[in-house]
Protein backbone atom coordinates (compact mmCIF):
# COMPACT_ATOMS: atom_id res chain seq x y z
CA UNK A 1 0.00 0.00 0.00
CA UNK A 2 1.05 3.60 -0.50
CA UNK A 3 1.41 5.73 2.75
CA UNK A 4 -1.63 7.57 1.81
CA UNK A 5 -3.28 3.84 1.85
CA UNK A 6 -1.98 3.22 5.09
CA UNK A 7 -3.11 6.48 6.57
CA UNK A 8 -6.96 5.66 5.27
CA UNK A 9 -6.94 2.36 6.59
CA UNK A 10 -5.71 3.60 9.68
CA UNK A 11 -8.34 6.17 9.90
CA UNK A 12 -11.10 3.71 9.11
CA UNK A 13 -10.57 1.50 11.84
CA UNK A 14 -10.16 4.76 14.42
CA UNK A 15 -13.51 5.82 13.58
CA UNK A 16 -14.81 2.18 14.06
CA UNK A 17 -13.68 1.74 17.02
CA UNK A 18 -14.37 5.74 18.05
CA UNK A 19 -11.04 6.17 18.58
CA UNK A 20 -9.84 10.09 18.92
CA UNK A 21 -7.11 10.88 16.47
CA UNK A 22 -4.82 13.66 15.23
CA UNK A 23 -3.13 14.32 11.92
CA UNK A 24 0.45 16.00 11.65
CA UNK A 25 0.92 17.18 8.38
CA UNK A 26 5.10 18.34 7.21
CA UNK A 27 3.57 21.84 5.72
CA UNK A 28 7.03 23.79 5.28
CA UNK A 29 10.50 22.57 5.60
CA UNK A 30 13.67 25.77 6.03
CA UNK A 31 17.06 23.63 5.07
CA UNK A 32 17.25 19.71 5.27
CA UNK A 33 14.96 17.59 6.79
CA UNK A 34 14.36 13.53 6.29
CA UNK A 35 11.08 14.29 5.26
CA UNK A 36 9.37 16.94 3.26
CA UNK A 37 6.24 18.93 2.99
CA UNK A 38 2.96 16.49 2.74
CA UNK A 39 4.56 13.92 4.77
CA UNK A 40 1.75 12.89 7.71
CA UNK A 41 1.15 10.75 10.32
CA UNK A 42 -1.66 9.85 12.38
CA UNK A 43 -1.99 9.98 15.97
CA UNK A 44 -4.55 8.69 18.23
CA UNK A 45 -5.59 9.19 21.81
CA UNK A 46 -3.36 7.30 23.70
CA UNK A 47 -0.18 7.47 21.53
CA UNK A 48 -0.84 4.82 18.65
CA UNK A 49 1.52 6.13 15.27
CA UNK A 50 0.72 5.65 11.31
CA UNK A 51 2.97 7.29 9.14
CA UNK A 52 5.89 8.96 9.57
CA UNK A 53 6.71 13.11 10.08
CA UNK A 54 10.89 12.24 9.94
CA UNK A 55 12.91 9.43 10.68
CA UNK A 56 12.50 9.62 14.01
CA UNK A 57 13.45 12.57 15.80
CA UNK A 58 10.70 14.82 15.92
CA UNK A 59 7.98 11.96 16.19
CA UNK A 60 7.68 12.06 20.15
CA UNK A 61 7.49 15.29 20.90
CA UNK A 62 5.28 15.59 18.28
CA UNK A 63 3.24 13.09 19.33
CA UNK A 64 2.52 14.84 22.87
CA UNK A 65 1.43 17.62 20.85
CA UNK A 66 -0.64 16.00 18.96
CA UNK A 67 -2.16 14.12 22.00
CA UNK A 68 -3.10 18.14 23.54
CA UNK A 69 -4.21 19.51 20.26
CA UNK A 70 -6.62 16.65 20.69
CA UNK A 71 -6.96 17.41 24.16
CA UNK A 72 -8.05 21.19 23.44
CA UNK A 73 -9.88 20.60 20.08
CA UNK A 74 -7.52 23.15 17.97
CA UNK A 75 -4.59 22.89 15.39
CA UNK A 76 -1.64 24.16 16.09
CA UNK A 77 1.12 24.72 14.67
CA UNK A 78 4.40 23.67 15.54
CA UNK A 79 7.82 24.27 14.46
CA UNK A 80 10.88 22.68 15.21
CA UNK A 81 14.90 23.98 14.71
CA UNK A 82 17.31 20.80 14.28
CA UNK A 83 20.03 23.05 13.17
CA UNK A 84 20.31 23.60 16.72
CA UNK A 85 23.59 21.47 17.80
CA UNK A 86 23.69 22.71 21.68
CA UNK A 87 19.81 21.61 21.94
CA UNK A 88 19.34 17.98 23.11
CA UNK A 89 15.60 18.19 23.58
CA UNK A 90 13.37 15.78 21.98
CA UNK A 91 16.03 14.07 20.59
CA UNK A 92 16.63 16.55 17.86
CA UNK A 93 20.32 17.27 18.14
CA UNK A 94 22.51 18.07 15.25
CA UNK A 95 20.38 15.89 12.92
CA UNK A 96 18.68 17.23 9.51
CA UNK A 97 20.03 21.16 9.79
CA UNK A 98 16.61 22.73 8.74
CA UNK A 99 13.67 24.28 10.17
CA UNK A 100 10.53 21.63 9.85
CA UNK A 101 7.24 23.11 10.15
CA UNK A 102 4.23 20.50 11.15
CA UNK A 103 0.99 21.09 11.48
CA UNK A 104 -1.56 19.43 14.48
CA UNK A 105 -5.35 18.83 13.82
CA UNK A 106 -7.34 16.78 15.43
CA UNK A 107 -10.04 14.48 13.17
CA UNK A 108 -13.51 15.22 13.17
CA UNK A 109 -15.07 12.19 12.30
CA UNK A 110 -18.54 13.73 10.94
CA UNK A 111 -16.54 16.29 8.92
CA UNK A 112 -16.60 15.23 5.47
CA UNK A 113 -13.97 17.59 3.86
CA UNK A 114 -11.68 16.97 7.14
CA UNK A 115 -7.82 16.26 5.86
CA UNK A 116 -8.27 12.58 5.80
CA UNK A 117 -11.69 12.39 3.78
CA UNK A 118 -10.44 15.23 1.40
CA UNK A 119 -7.47 12.98 0.82
CA UNK A 120 -9.79 9.86 0.12
CA UNK A 121 -11.48 12.26 -2.49
CA UNK A 122 -8.45 12.79 -4.40
CA UNK A 123 -7.11 8.72 -4.20
CA UNK A 124 -10.33 8.09 -5.86
CA UNK A 125 -9.68 9.78 -8.75
CA UNK A 126 -6.56 8.66 -11.21
CA UNK A 127 -5.51 12.41 -12.09
CA UNK A 128 -3.17 15.28 -10.35
CA UNK A 129 -4.69 16.94 -7.98
CA UNK A 130 -3.62 20.28 -5.39
CA UNK A 131 -4.23 20.57 -1.89
CA UNK A 132 -4.05 24.06 -0.25
CA UNK A 133 -3.62 24.38 3.15
CA UNK A 134 -3.51 27.13 5.46
CA UNK A 135 -0.66 26.88 7.66
CA UNK A 136 0.28 30.59 8.96
CA UNK A 137 -2.49 33.64 8.90
CA UNK A 138 -2.43 37.17 10.36
CA UNK A 139 -3.51 37.66 14.21
CA UNK A 140 -6.64 38.78 14.52
CA UNK A 141 -7.89 38.68 11.00
CA UNK A 142 -10.75 36.89 9.15
CA UNK A 143 -9.28 36.10 5.61
CA UNK A 144 -8.47 32.49 6.84
CA UNK A 145 -8.31 30.39 9.77
CA UNK A 146 -5.05 27.81 10.35
CA UNK A 147 -6.04 24.50 9.08
CA UNK A 148 -8.57 25.48 6.18
CA UNK A 149 -8.13 23.38 3.25
CA UNK A 150 -8.92 23.52 -0.25
CA UNK A 151 -9.11 20.58 -2.78
CA UNK A 152 -8.58 21.59 -6.27
CA UNK A 153 -9.39 18.88 -9.07
CA UNK A 154 -8.22 19.76 -12.73
CA UNK A 155 -11.85 19.07 -14.18
CA UNK A 156 -12.72 22.16 -11.79
CA UNK A 157 -14.05 20.70 -9.16
CA UNK A 158 -13.14 22.28 -5.64
CA UNK A 159 -13.88 20.56 -2.23
CA UNK A 160 -13.15 21.86 1.75
CA UNK A 161 -13.42 24.19 4.16
CA UNK A 162 -14.98 27.40 1.86
CA UNK A 163 -12.86 30.64 2.50
CA UNK A 164 -14.77 33.56 3.35
CA UNK A 165 -12.56 35.62 1.43
CA UNK A 166 -13.29 35.55 -2.10
CA UNK A 167 -10.12 36.84 -3.79
CA UNK A 168 -8.13 34.51 -1.60
CA UNK A 169 -9.82 32.05 -3.12
CA UNK A 170 -9.11 32.91 -6.70
CA UNK A 171 -5.66 33.67 -5.73
CA UNK A 172 -5.37 29.97 -4.48
CA UNK A 173 -7.38 28.45 -7.48
CA UNK A 174 -4.81 30.62 -10.00
CA UNK A 175 -1.41 29.24 -8.31
CA UNK A 176 -2.91 25.69 -8.10
CA UNK A 177 -3.55 25.31 -11.61
CA UNK A 178 0.25 26.82 -11.69
CA UNK A 179 1.78 24.79 -9.36
CA UNK A 180 -0.34 21.74 -11.40
CA UNK A 181 0.85 22.24 -14.21
CA UNK A 182 4.22 22.50 -13.38
CA UNK A 183 4.25 19.50 -11.05
CA UNK A 184 6.03 21.07 -8.34
CA UNK A 185 4.18 21.98 -4.96
CA UNK A 186 4.68 25.48 -3.80
CA UNK A 187 4.26 28.04 -0.89
CA UNK A 188 2.38 30.88 -1.50
CA UNK A 189 2.07 34.22 0.79
CA UNK A 190 -0.79 35.99 0.07
CA UNK A 191 -1.12 39.90 1.74
CA UNK A 192 -3.88 40.24 5.01
CA UNK A 193 -6.15 43.56 4.86
CA UNK A 194 -4.72 45.58 7.38
CA UNK A 195 -1.31 43.99 6.97
CA UNK A 196 0.06 40.77 7.93
CA UNK A 197 -0.24 37.53 5.25
CA UNK A 198 -1.60 34.12 4.85
CA UNK A 199 1.00 31.27 3.88
CA UNK A 200 -0.64 28.48 2.06
CA UNK A 201 1.02 25.54 0.93
CA UNK A 202 0.12 23.92 -2.28
CA UNK A 203 0.67 20.88 -2.15
CA UNK A 204 0.42 18.80 -5.35
CA UNK A 205 -0.96 15.21 -5.15
CA UNK A 206 -0.34 12.93 -7.37
CA UNK A 207 -1.81 9.27 -8.05
CA UNK A 208 0.39 6.31 -7.56
CA UNK A 209 2.65 5.30 -10.60
CA UNK A 210 0.73 3.42 -13.63
CA UNK A 211 3.07 0.58 -14.53
CA UNK A 212 2.44 -2.13 -17.17
CA UNK A 213 4.58 -5.19 -17.39
CA UNK A 214 4.42 -6.71 -20.80
CA UNK A 215 5.63 -10.55 -19.82
CA UNK A 216 4.61 -12.76 -17.34
CA UNK A 217 7.75 -14.91 -16.92
CA UNK A 218 9.20 -15.94 -13.67
CA UNK A 219 11.48 -12.76 -13.93
CA UNK A 220 8.48 -10.68 -13.94
CA UNK A 221 6.92 -11.82 -10.55
CA UNK A 222 9.95 -9.74 -8.40
CA UNK A 223 9.59 -7.03 -10.62
CA UNK A 224 5.65 -6.31 -9.68
CA UNK A 225 6.09 -7.10 -6.18
CA UNK A 226 8.46 -4.70 -5.77
CA UNK A 227 6.69 -2.63 -7.77
CA UNK A 228 3.44 -3.18 -5.94
CA UNK A 229 5.59 -2.71 -2.96
CA UNK A 230 5.91 0.75 -3.59
CA UNK A 231 2.41 1.65 -3.79
CA UNK A 232 2.71 1.75 -7.74
CA UNK A 233 -0.74 0.72 -9.94
CA UNK A 234 0.64 -2.75 -11.88
CA UNK A 235 -1.05 -4.38 -15.18
CA UNK A 236 0.68 -7.97 -15.95
CA UNK A 237 -0.22 -8.43 -19.88
CA UNK A 238 1.11 -11.50 -21.74
CA UNK A 239 -0.48 -13.29 -24.68
CA UNK A 240 -0.17 -16.70 -22.43
CA UNK A 241 -2.90 -17.88 -20.39
CA UNK A 242 -0.96 -19.70 -18.34
CA UNK A 243 1.73 -17.13 -17.31
CA UNK A 244 -0.94 -14.40 -16.90
CA UNK A 245 -2.86 -16.23 -14.47
CA UNK A 246 -3.83 -13.55 -11.29
CA UNK A 247 -2.36 -16.19 -8.74
CA UNK A 248 0.81 -16.11 -9.94
CA UNK A 249 0.45 -12.00 -9.85
CA UNK A 250 -1.27 -11.37 -6.60
CA UNK A 251 0.39 -7.94 -5.56
CA UNK A 252 -0.48 -6.55 -9.25
CA UNK A 253 -4.04 -4.37 -9.55
CA UNK A 254 -4.59 -6.11 -12.98
CA UNK A 255 -3.37 -9.35 -15.35
CA UNK A 256 -4.82 -9.84 -18.73
CA UNK A 257 -4.54 -12.22 -21.36
CA UNK A 258 -3.72 -10.48 -24.90
CA UNK A 259 -2.92 -12.64 -27.70
CA UNK A 260 -0.14 -11.15 -30.38
CA UNK A 261 -2.80 -10.40 -32.66
CA UNK A 262 -4.35 -8.14 -30.01
CA UNK A 263 -1.99 -6.21 -29.06
CA UNK A 264 -2.62 -2.98 -31.56
CA UNK A 265 -5.71 -2.69 -30.09
CA UNK A 266 -4.46 -2.07 -26.42
CA UNK A 267 -5.46 0.83 -24.65
CA UNK A 268 -2.73 4.08 -24.78
CA UNK A 269 -2.86 5.15 -21.40
CA UNK A 270 -0.02 3.46 -19.87
CA UNK A 271 2.31 6.21 -18.17
CA UNK A 272 5.33 3.56 -17.95
CA UNK A 273 5.84 0.20 -19.51
CA UNK A 274 8.49 -2.59 -19.48
CA UNK A 275 9.50 -5.11 -21.91
CA UNK A 276 10.01 -8.38 -20.75
CA UNK A 277 8.45 -10.62 -22.52
CA UNK A 278 11.72 -12.67 -24.21
CA UNK A 279 9.73 -12.68 -27.24
CA UNK A 280 10.77 -10.52 -30.07
CA UNK A 281 7.44 -10.19 -32.64
CA UNK A 282 5.48 -9.34 -29.48
CA UNK A 283 8.13 -6.64 -28.31
CA UNK A 284 7.88 -5.54 -31.71
CA UNK A 285 4.10 -5.38 -31.69
CA UNK A 286 4.08 -3.78 -28.17
CA UNK A 287 6.60 -0.83 -29.17
CA UNK A 288 4.41 0.35 -31.92
CA UNK A 289 1.43 0.62 -29.96
CA UNK A 290 3.54 2.69 -27.84
CA UNK A 291 4.76 5.08 -30.14
CA UNK A 292 1.71 7.04 -29.85
CA UNK A 293 1.42 6.34 -26.50
CA UNK A 294 1.74 9.24 -23.72
CA UNK A 295 4.21 7.05 -22.00
CA UNK A 296 6.89 8.51 -20.47
CA UNK A 297 9.47 5.44 -19.66
CA UNK A 298 9.50 2.02 -21.85
CA UNK A 299 12.09 0.16 -20.27
CA UNK A 300 13.11 -2.73 -22.96
CA UNK A 301 15.09 -5.68 -21.63
CA UNK A 302 18.02 -7.03 -23.54
CA UNK A 303 20.95 -6.47 -25.27
CA UNK A 304 21.76 -3.51 -27.35
CA UNK A 305 21.73 -5.49 -30.44
CA UNK A 306 18.02 -6.47 -30.16
CA UNK A 307 16.73 -3.06 -29.31
CA UNK A 308 18.60 -1.57 -32.54
CA UNK A 309 17.19 -4.59 -34.65
CA UNK A 310 13.85 -3.58 -33.34
CA UNK A 311 14.06 0.36 -33.80
CA UNK A 312 15.48 -0.79 -37.40
CA UNK A 313 12.10 -2.86 -38.33
CA UNK A 314 9.66 -0.11 -36.65
CA UNK A 315 11.29 2.62 -38.69
CA UNK A 316 10.65 0.58 -41.41
CA UNK A 317 6.97 0.47 -40.65
CA UNK A 318 6.78 4.17 -39.05
CA UNK A 319 10.00 6.80 -40.39
CA UNK A 320 9.85 8.62 -37.96
CA UNK A 321 9.79 5.60 -34.86
CA UNK A 322 13.25 6.81 -33.47
CA UNK A 323 12.11 10.64 -33.32
CA UNK A 324 9.35 9.30 -31.38
CA UNK A 325 10.70 6.97 -29.02
CA UNK A 326 13.72 9.11 -28.06
CA UNK A 327 14.16 10.35 -24.39
CA UNK A 328 11.43 7.42 -23.61
CA UNK A 329 13.12 3.93 -24.48
CA UNK A 330 15.31 2.57 -22.05
CA UNK A 331 17.66 -0.34 -23.46
CA UNK A 332 19.19 -1.85 -21.60
CA UNK A 333 17.40 -1.90 -18.95
CA UNK A 334 17.54 -0.91 -15.56
CA UNK A 335 20.19 1.12 -13.29
CA UNK A 336 23.96 -0.33 -13.15
CA UNK A 337 24.23 -1.70 -10.09
CA UNK A 338 25.48 -5.25 -11.12
CA UNK A 339 22.42 -7.08 -10.79
CA UNK A 340 22.34 -10.74 -12.24
CA UNK A 341 19.45 -12.45 -10.10
CA UNK A 342 15.90 -11.39 -11.49
CA UNK A 343 15.49 -9.67 -7.90
CA UNK A 344 18.26 -7.62 -8.59
CA UNK A 345 17.09 -6.30 -12.13
CA UNK A 346 13.85 -5.40 -10.36
CA UNK A 347 15.34 -3.36 -8.17
CA UNK A 348 17.67 -1.91 -11.01
CA UNK A 349 14.47 -1.58 -13.20
CA UNK A 350 12.13 -0.06 -9.70
CA UNK A 351 15.09 2.62 -9.04
CA UNK A 352 15.58 3.38 -12.77
CA UNK A 353 12.42 4.29 -13.15
CA UNK A 354 11.71 5.91 -9.75
CA UNK A 355 14.87 8.28 -11.38
CA UNK A 356 13.08 9.22 -14.49
CA UNK A 357 9.91 10.01 -12.74
CA UNK A 358 11.21 12.40 -10.37
CA UNK A 359 14.14 13.67 -13.05
CA UNK A 360 16.96 12.18 -11.63
CA UNK A 361 20.38 10.55 -13.20
CA UNK A 362 20.50 8.03 -10.47
CA UNK A 363 24.24 8.05 -10.19
CA UNK A 364 25.45 7.88 -6.17
CA UNK A 365 24.27 10.61 -3.52
CA UNK A 366 28.02 10.77 -2.48
CA UNK A 367 29.31 11.69 -5.53
CA UNK A 368 26.46 14.68 -6.23
CA UNK A 369 26.90 18.00 -5.33
CA UNK A 370 22.78 18.88 -5.66
CA UNK A 371 20.32 18.78 -2.83
CA UNK A 372 19.27 15.57 -2.19
CA UNK A 373 15.08 16.57 -2.17
CA UNK A 374 14.06 19.26 -4.90
CA UNK A 375 13.72 22.33 -3.27
CA UNK A 376 10.67 23.77 -2.89
CA UNK A 377 9.35 26.86 -4.33
CA UNK A 378 8.72 29.85 -2.17
CA UNK A 379 6.90 33.04 -3.64
CA UNK A 380 4.74 35.68 -2.93
CA UNK A 381 1.40 36.34 -4.88
CA UNK A 382 2.44 38.37 -7.07
CA UNK A 383 5.87 39.66 -8.39
CA UNK A 384 5.13 42.93 -7.03
CA UNK A 385 5.24 41.97 -3.23
CA UNK A 386 8.27 40.15 -1.37
CA UNK A 387 7.75 37.18 0.59
CA UNK A 388 8.37 37.62 4.62
CA UNK A 389 11.82 35.90 5.45
CA UNK A 390 11.09 32.76 7.01
CA UNK A 391 12.21 33.32 10.99
CA UNK A 392 14.85 31.47 12.44
CA UNK A 393 13.44 29.40 15.53
CA UNK A 394 15.21 27.75 18.40
CA UNK A 395 14.17 24.79 19.68
CA UNK A 396 10.61 24.14 19.62
CA UNK A 397 7.59 27.33 18.92
CA UNK A 398 4.37 26.53 19.32
CA UNK A 399 1.72 28.93 17.54
CA UNK A 400 -1.53 29.48 19.66
CA UNK A 401 -4.69 27.76 18.10
CA UNK A 402 -5.83 31.40 17.32
CA UNK A 403 -3.53 31.32 14.38
CA UNK A 404 -1.28 34.45 15.12
CA UNK A 405 2.71 33.72 14.85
Amino acid sequence: MTELQRLLTAYDDYRAAGRACALATVVEVDGSAYRRPGARMLVTDDGQLTGAISGGCLEGDARQRARQALQRRQPTLVTYDTSDEDDPRHGLGPGCQGVVRILLEPLDFQDPDNPLELLRGFAQHPEPAVLATVFRCAAGQALADLGQRLLLMPDGQVRGSALDNLDLTAYIRRDADHARAQDQSLIREYPAPGGGTVRVFLEVLRPPLRLTVYGAGNDAQPLVRLAATLGWHVTVVDGRPRQAAPERFSEAAAVRVVPLADVPALPLTTDYAVLLTHNYAYDLAVLQCLLAAPTAYIGLLGPRQKAARLLEELTQAVPDAATQLRGRLYSPIGLNVGAETPEEIALSIVAEIQAVRQGRTGGMLTHSHEPIHARQADVSASDSETTMPLARYRHVVVSEPSCGV
